[in-house]
């Protein structure tokens, strides 16, 4: 009786076990390694059209560069969905100079949603600390033409580990032990009350600053030295928002030798010379999606997706033309073998993800439903997943189950063929910070990649320094062929793929 037992289980176990196609594993792999196109995508996507601020001029040129390839490889329903998003901003020209007491340039960028300076400005910096409208008092009155220093000088310290890195297979390890119970993790599509007060303390600072008739602004990149600078912005898309003196990010060590010379009282004069351009002419941006039609399944759908825009500071490579590259070319290789796939598999490059995914929200509330109310659509049933690339440009080394315990052994035979390209780790951890959160957040299977870090947390993300070159094609190669033989299996598999329990409605907080 017990073999018999043992004998049912094994069959149980055999007929609902993952397959996975190796023959087109091997196809899928030799276009992706021998006819990349990969690279040409993300040079295009950065050093062409970046950076790719949401809404601005090169953000439609990329959107348009990526529209018509898409339309060049095959693709089919080629096209854009519009979103609301506010006014954009670019900037045509950035100078700053140390002219007293010896000459330097200095290593900076004009911050977003900040104005130009009409041609150059000279003057004296002077530090005014502000980090709570308490503060707005002592500087009342005393700021008017002046260069202000907003932030402390920042101690630098040694560096002493390498910039960049890649998983060893003892973190992997670590990283595949579920997280401790009692610590954890909510990825949510939504930003707190603290990211709240500090936009309202933000709008209050900006209106202080020009109310005072604040000349140029000046903020110290808040990570990473080395000539490394990372900001964001300083003013804001909303219309309604108060707009900011013409506002800079410097190079940490550039920022503390300007606070020193003041501290000891030494003569400084600083020079910027700023073209920034709000641009109200719209207040939409779009999404660019395209689809790779099925066959019996036409209806149900596989989703990929990277997000199209990025700040300002570098040219927005590897955050993240790297992952709209990959995306492209898993479409790519796709439509080039001629695979047939039963459902349809689609791809989206998302705008606003750097202003809270505003791109994937726009369409999973379009196409699937509403999350305040989990109030779904008739698209809810017929996607089968969303697989999203965004942690930098590194290799993929595995997949985030995003809690999904169910996904666990379809997860591991996907990725055992590439297990030699060191693509094999499973966590039932959760990831946030990134698109497949709206996804996840209304109850469709939503995942995000494992990708080596590289040097994307230490010199890239967010910096001057996110530029093609410091894209790794290979790494590149490699995750175009997972996400092309993941899409395949996903496509093509008998049920769609296992799904947690929907989750309760989230009312929007008053």
């Amino acid at each position: 009786m017990k073999k018999l037992a043992v004998v049912f289980l094994l069959g149980v176990c055999l007929l609902t076990a993952e397959t996975v196609d190796l023959l087109v594993i091997n196809r899928i792999k030799a276009e992706a390694f021998d006819n990349s196109r990969v690279m040409e995508s993300a040079f295009y996507l950065s050093d062409v059209h970046g950076p790719r601020l949401t809404g601005s001029p090169g953000y439609r040129a990329a959107g348009e560069w990526a529209r018509k390839r898409l339309e060049e490889w095959g693709l089919s329903n080629v096209r854009f969905e519009n979103l609301p998003f506010g006014r954009s901003w670019s900037c045509s020209r950035f100078a700053a100079h140390m002219k007293e007491p010896q000459y330097a340039p200095l290593i900076g960028f004009a911050r977003p949603w900040s104005p130009g300076t009409q041609g150059p400005v000279s003057g004296q910096p002077q530090m005014a600390v502000m980090s709570s409208e308490a503060d707005f008092q002592q500087f009342k009155g005393k700021l008017k033409g002046r260069i202000v220093l907003l932030d402390r000088p920042r101690d630098l310290a040694l560096p002493t580990s390498p910039l960049a890195s890649r998983y060893t297979d003892r973190e992997l390890a670590a990283d595949e032990l579920a997280p401790d119970p009692g610590r954890p993790f909510f990825a949510r599509p939504r930003r707190g009350p603290n990211w709240e007060s500090m936009r309202q303390f933000r709008n209050k600072l900006n209106q202080f600053l020009s109310d005072e008739g604040v000349a140029v602004v000046l903020s110290i990149g808040d990570r990473g030295d080395g000539g490394t600078v990372r900001a964001s912005a300083q003013g804001s898309r909303d219309p309604k928002d108060p707009v900011p003196p013409p506002s800079v990010a410097l190079a940490p060590e550039h920022y503390n030798r300007v606070a020193r010379l003041i501290e000891k009282k030494i003569p400084v004069t600083l020079e910027f010379d700023i073209q920034a351009r709000f641009h109200s002419d719209t207040q939409e941006t779009f999404n660019v999606l395209a689809d790779l039609p099925g066959t019996d399944r036409k209806d149900e759908l596989v989703l990929l997706g990277a997000h199209l825009d990025s700040w300002t500071g570098g040219t927005g490579a590897t955050d993240d033309a790297s992952g709209c590259a990959v995306m492209m070319e898993a479409m790519r290789i796709l439509k080039t073998l001629d695979l047939k796939m039963r459902r349809t598999v689609g791809v989206a490059l998302w705008a606003g993800e750097e202003q809270g995914f505003l791109g994937s929200i726009a369409y999973v509330k379009q196409h699937l439903g509403d999350r305040e109310t989990m109030t779904l659509k008739p698209g809810h049933a017929r996607l089968s997943g969303y697989f999203n690339y965004d942690n930098g440009g590194g290799r993929i080394r595995g997949i985030n189950l995003q809690n999904n315990d169910m996904m666990r052994p379809i997860a591991e035979a996907w990725l055992a063929p590439f297990k030699d390209h060191g693509a094999a780790s499973v966590t039932i951890r959760n990831t946030g910070g990134t698109d497949h959160i709206p996804f996840d957040g209304i109850g469709i299977p939503g995942f995000q990649f494992i990708q080596d870090p590289l040097d994307y947390g230490t010199r890239t993300h967010h910096t001057n320094m996110d530029v093609f070159d410091r894209l790794q094609p290979g790494d590149l190669m490699q995750s175009a062929a997972i996400v092309a033989s993941i899409a395949y299996h996903a496509a093509n598999r008998e049920e769609l793929l296992p799904r947690k329990p929907l989750p309760k409605p989230e009312p929007k907080k008053p």
